[in-house]
């Protein structure tokens, strides 16, 4: 059993185009994020700069016993508050001599032994990169300063320090600004996402709601003059779908109506037969025999109304297996010898050498169910000693067999002929047949996809001879040889 809930087509619609959409906003965001602390960065490290610069600024050259010139700074801390941009973020220095004593500034400050980058944006010996003093995070900026005095020149080292509270305030404001426009730009296309998609889904709602409320035996095709394009291979198969199950259930019905109507006949004549027994009207062994043939009378009507319901079950099925159409017509012929020989009829049997092979998308028992019921005919209307010929044929460049079954039993009249395969509908001089013989072939043939005529053979005057029945079904392949 499946467990899991039913899948909505709303759902999904709204999940396939939300999700990228969501997933590409969530990207952007971080993007952004990062492109807005870059450019932080960059502003505070212009700060940072002129830091290093008012320090150096400040610096000069002095004679020295030893060194013979050393670099004197008069610094004093008070001189960075101006470079504070508030009381959340603190600035730390370090001036390095020119032998890397140190000049001024905190001597716990990490000493920079990096390398300066080839390309700046700053019009000076400058590097910034991220540090930790005092186990808080700061952002250091190095400065390369040249000093020169009367007693001498030199390269200082000005190393100034800041700690992140503020670029760490204004990230988290960058990130608050950008999340809130994010979600809601989110927020506005899904909106927009989920009201087109109601409009969109809006069709097939209204579809459902009319097949719902329909009534159970309403299966009249649906309007698709108002159905969008996507929907009109749904609606298309939907009313060809009813109009299937619309035939069945005719077919059903007259099935019914057809058989509750002949199947009275036969009941009603065996009472009277019983009666008329029961009462001593007539002997009892002729009352028995002709009981005897009201009740074969009615069993082969049951069997042929039965056979002409199966029909039908044939046109919906799709697993149709492919079978050697002369051994199926091969049985019956062996089925119905007795038969023949009863009559004594001349019998003919030409079959077509390609056709021994020739193979056809068929149900067994549909090609004997054909087959016999035309033999039976062929040789219920024969004349005793008369004339009865099969022959079965490949009809080369075609793809198609034919079955060719001719009688002597003198042809039909025209007023079959016009519409031969009328159930229930027999010629006058065939009382004992039930009229559903031609009307089961003709069913077997067109569920089979061929075509089945009827005409009879005329001598040189014009009088009937017999009946020619031909059936031509499709070919599942055409055979390897074929006889021209």
């Amino acid at each position: 059993m499946n467990l899991l809930p039913p899948r909505s087509l709303r759902n999904q619609l709204l999940l396939g185009i939300l999700l990228p959409v969501l997933a590409f906003l969530v990207l952007n965001t971080y993007v952004l994020y990062q492109q807005a602390l870059s450019a932080a960065d960059t502003a505070y490290d212009r700060t940072l700069l002129a830091s290093a610069k008012a320090i150096g600024e400040q610096l000069e050259v002095v004679p020295d016993a030893t060194l013979g010139h050393r670099l004197l700074g008069s610094l004093t801390y008070a001189a960075l508050e101006a470079f504070e941009a508030d009381n959340r973020s603190r600035l730390y220095y370090r001036v390095t001599g020119f032998s890397g004593e140190l000049v001024s500034g905190f001597a716990d400050l990490p000493p920079w032994d990096g390398t300066l980058p080839q390309r700046t944006l700053y019009a000076a010996l400058v590097h910034f990169y991220d540090d930790h003093f005092q186990g808080v995070p700061v952002r250091v900026a190095v400065l390369l300063q040249p000093v020169a005095g009367v007693h001498g020149l030199g390269m200082a080292t000005i190393q100034v320090a800041e700690t992140l509270e503020l670029r760490q305030t204004l990230a988290r404001q960058i990130l608050l600004d950008t999340v809130w426009r994010q979600s809601l730009l989110i927020a506005l296309i899904g909106l927009v996402v989920y009201v087109a998609v109601q409009r969109a889904t809006l069709p097939v709602r209204r579809l459902s709601a009319a097949l719902a409320e329909r009534p159970e035996n309403d299966l009249s095709p649906l309007d698709s003059t108002a159905a969008p394009t996507e929907l009109l291979p749904l609606v298309q198969a939907t009313n060809q779908h009813m109009a299937r199950l619309s035939e069945l259930l005719q077919h059903q019905k007259r099935f019914i109506r057809d058989t509750s109507h002949q199947i009275k006949t036969p009941l009603a004549v065996l009472r009277t037969q019983l009666q008329s027994a029961l009462r001593g009207d007539v002997d009892t062994q002729l009352a028995l025999r002709e009981m005897m043939q009201t009740v074969d009378g009615a069993t082969e009507l049951a069997n042929q109304m039965l056979a002409l319901a199966k029909i039908e079950q044939l046109r919906i099925q799709s697993d149709v297996p492919v079978v050697v159409w002369a051994e199926a017509l091969r049985t019956v012929a062996l089925d119905v010898a007795a038969l023949v020989a009863d009559k004594q009829l001349d019998f003919e049997w030409l079959l077509d050498p390609a056709a021994a092979t020739m193979r056809v998308r068929a149900h067994e028992w549909s090609l004997k169910e054909l087959a016999r019921n035309l033999l039976h005919n062929a040789i219920r209307h024969s004349a005793a000693g008369g004339a009865l010929r099969i022959e079965l044929q490949t009809q080369p460049g075609t793809g198609w067999g034919q079955l060719t079954i001719e009688d002597s039993g003198g042809g039909l009249p025209q007023d079959l002929l016009d519409n031969p395969f009328q159930p229930f509908h027999s010629a006058a001089h065939a009382p004992h047949g039930s009229g559903l013989g031609l009307a089961i072939c003709h069913g077997i043939v067109q569920t089979l996809g061929g075509q089945i005529t009827l005409q009879n053979r005329l001598d040189e005057r014009g009088h009937a001879l017999g009946l020619r029945a031909c059936v031509r079904l499709p070919l599942v392949e055409p055979p390897y040889s074929t006889i021209t």
